[in-house]
C-alpha cells in the first residue's frame, strides 16, 4: 500500500471523526447534553463508548508489552476487566448509579458523590484530584499512540504527541460528551476488528494456539535474568508466590487496575447517560464481548510474539524492541505484518488512544469547570444553563492538553502500564469506598465520605513517597529524610491500594457511625428510586 493511499485513508478517517464531533456540537444545547449526552444514549453506543474508553493504547500497547515479559499470567487482568469492569460495574454499580444520579440531577461523578452525601467540599476535592492527577494517565495513553506512529510510520515521537493532542482536543472541546460517545462507537468497532486480526495473524505464524503455547513453554532459557530473579520462570505459568514480580503483577496490575475501574470518573459518568435499566442490561453483553476480544486478544498474542521473534531473529520481543516494553507491539507489527494490516491496525490503535483521550479530557475539563469552579468555588451561583461553567470546562481541557503532552515528553520509556496503575489505584483509594457505600448504605454521611476520601488519598500519597520503590525514587523524599530509598524494603513492590483501600473503607464506616446524615430526605428519595423500574 502506498503512502499516498495511507494519507487518503487517514484523511477520510479524520473527516468522519470531525463530522461526528460536529454532530455532537450541533446536538449540544445545554449542560445535560454537554456533560451527559442528554441521558438518552443507545445501549450499543454506551457500551462501545464505555469499552473504547476503558480499553486504550495503555492497555493495547503498554500492557501488551508487559504481557510479553510476564506471560499469560496477565490474563487474570482480562478476567478482572470483564467480571469487575463490566459485570460488577454495570449490574452492581451502574444501575443504582443511573437511578440515583437522575434523582440527584448529577452531571459528573464528583457531583454524584457530593449530592448523595450533602458535601460540597467532596465535590471540590474530587474535582481537584481528578484535574491534577488524571493527566498522568492521559500521558500514558498519549505515549501509546505516539509509539505506534513512531514505530509504523517513522513519525518523530514529539510530533506524534502533538498531533494526537490537537486532534482529540478539537472534537472534545466542540462536541462535549455527545461528540465523544459518537466517535467512541466508531473507534471501538475499529479496535475490535484490529485486535481479532492481530491475534489471528500471530497464531498463524506460531502454528496455532496449542503449538504456540508449547513452544513458549520451552523457552524458559530465553527469559531475561532480571525477570528470573524477580520470580518469572515460565511465560506460561505464574510468577513465584511472594516474589517481586508476583506482587507487581497481582497487586499493581490485576488488583489496582481491575478494581480501580469501578471508581474511574470517565467510566462512571457513562452509567448516567442511559435512559433505563433495560438498556444497561443490553450493554453488559456488548461490553463483555468487546473486552474479551480486545484485551484478551492482545494479552494472548503478546507472549506468543516471543516465539515468532525468537524463530525469526533469535531474540525475544522486548529485546527486538530495544528494551522498551512500550515498543513491543509497534515493533512486531512493523517487522512482520503486511503493510495493509499495519495501516489498518494503526487506525485501530489510534482509535483506542483517541477514544480514551477524548473521555479523559472531557472528564478533566468537567472536574475543574463544573465540580471545582461552578459547584464548589461559586457554590452553584452559576446557573445550570449558563455558559461560564462550560467555558471554564473548555479552559480546563486546554490546560489538561498541555499538561498531558508535557508528561508524555518527560516520563521516559516503559511507563505506560505503571502510570495507568497509579491513576486507577489512586481513584479507587480516594473514592471507591464512599461510592460503593453511597449506593447501598443509607447511613453514609458527608463527614464519613470526606474522611474516607482524605484517608485513601493520604495513605496512597504516603505509600508513593515512602514505601513503593519506583515512585519513592522519583520523588526522593524518603531518601532526603531518612537516608534510604524506602522505609521498608519488604513492601517496595506492594501496591498502595492494598493498604489505602481497606483503611479508607474502615474510616468511612467509623466516621459515618459517629456522625449524622446531613440530607436524610434526599437519601430517602435516592433509595426510593431504586424500588422503581
Amino acid at each position: 500500500m502506498s503512502h499516498f493511499l495511507l494519507v487518503v485513508i487517514i484523511l477520510i478517517y479524520l473527516a468522519v471523526l470531525a463530522w461526528l464531533g460536529y454532530r455532537g456540537y450541533r446536538n449540544t444545547s445545554d449542560n445535560a447534553d454537554y456533560l451527559l449526552a442528554g441521558r438518552n444514549t443507545h445501549p450499543f453506543i454506551m457500551a462501545m463508548s464505555y469499552g473504547a474508553t476503558f480499553i486504550s493504547t495503555s492497555a493495547l500497547v503498554g500492557f501488551s508489552g508487559v504481557a510479553s515479559l510476564y506471560g499469560f499470567s496477565l490474563m487474570w487482568l482480562v478476567f478482572m476487566n470483564i467480571f469487575v469492569g463490566i459485570f460488577i460495574a454495570f449490574t452492581v454499580f451502574g444501575k443504582r448509579t443511573r437511578k440515583m444520579g437522575l434523582v440527584l440531577d448529577a452531571h459528573t461523578f464528583p457531583e454524584f458523590l457530593a449530592r448523595r452525601v450533602g458535601s460540597p467540599f467532596l465535590q471540590g476535592f474530587a474535582g481537584l484530584v481528578i484535574f491534577l492527577f488524571m493527566p498522568i494517565y492521559t500521558a500514558a495513553v498519549l505515549i501509546g499512540g505516539a509509539r505506534i506512529l513512531e514505530g509504523l510510520m517513522g513519525v518523530d515521537y514529539s510530533l506524534s504527541v502533538i498531533i494526537f493532542t490537537v486532534i482529540v482536543g478539537a472534537y472534545v472541546i466542540m462536541g462535549g460528551l455527545k461528540g465523544v460517545m459518537y466517535t467512541d462507537a466508531l473507534q471501538g468497532t475499529l479496535i475490535f476488528l484490529g485486535m481479532i486480526l492481530l491475534l489471528g495473524f500471530v497464531l498463524s505464524r506460531v502454528g496455532g494456539f496449542l503449538p504456540g503455547v508449547k513452544a513458549l513453554a520451552g523457552m524458559g532459557h530465553a527469559i531475561p535474568e532480571s525477570m528470573v530473579k524477580g520470580g518469572v520462570s515460565s511465560w506460561t505459568g505464574a510468577p513465584a508466590a511472594g516474589s517481586p514480580i508476583w506482587w507487581t503483577l497481582y497487586s499493581s496490575l490485576v488488583l489496582s487496575v481491575g478494581v480501580g475501574t469501578l471508581a474511574q470518573p470517565q467510566l462512571v459518568v457513562r452509567f448516567m447517560t442511559v435512559k433505563s435499566g433495560r438498556e444497561m442490561n443490553r450493554a453488559v453483553l456488548i461490553g463483555g464481548i468487546f473486552i474479551f476480544f480486545t484485551v484478551g486478544a492482545g494479552y494472548l498474542a503478546a507472549p506468543l510474539m516471543n516465539v515468532h521473534f525468537f524463530q525469526e531473529q533469535g531474540v525475544i520481543a522486548v529485546a527486538a524492541a530495544g528494551g522498551n516494553v512500550d515498543s513491543v507491539l509497534p515493533t512486531y507489527i512493523g517487522t512482520f505484518l503486511p503493510d495493509w494490516f499495519g495501516y489498518l491496525f494503526m487506525l485501530a490503535i489510534l482509535s483506542a488512544g483517541m477514544s480514551t483521550l477524548s473521555s479523559q479530557f472531557h472528564t478533566i475539563g468537567t472536574a475543574v469547570g463544573r465540580d471545582f469552579f461552578e459547584q464548589y468555588l461559586m457554590k452553584g451561583r452559576v446557573r445550570t444553563g449558563a455558559q461560564s461553567g462550560v467555558a471554564v470546562t473548555r479552559i480546563g481541557i486546554l490546560i489538561a492538553l498541555v499538561a498531558s503532552a508535557w508528561f508524555a515528553f518527560n516520563m521516559g520509556a516503559g511507563v505506560i502500564a505503571r502510570a495507568t496503575a497509579i491513576f486507577f489505584g489512586l481513584m479507587a483509594s480516594c473514592f471507591l469506598a464512599p461510592y460503593a457505600l453511597s449506593l447501598y448504605w443509607k447511613g453514609l454521611t458527608g463527614k464519613g465520605a470526606v474522611a474516607g476520601s482524605l484517608t485513601g488519598f493520604g495513605v496512597a500519597l504516603f505509600c508513593y513517597l515512602f514505601l513503593h520503590g519506583k515512585e519513592a525514587a522519583v520523588f526522593g523524599v524518603c531518601q532526603a529524610l531518612f537516608g534510604r530509598p524506602v522505609l521498608f524494603s519488604a513492601l517496595t513492590h506492594v501496591d498502595q491500594l492494598v493498604f489505602s483501600g481497606p483503611l479508607a473503607l474502615i474510616v468511612t464506616i467509623l466516621v459515618s457511625r459517629l456522625t449524622k446524615v446531613e440530607n436524610p430526605e434526599q437519601v430517602e428519595r435516592c433509595f426510593a428510586s431504586l424500588e422503581r423500574s
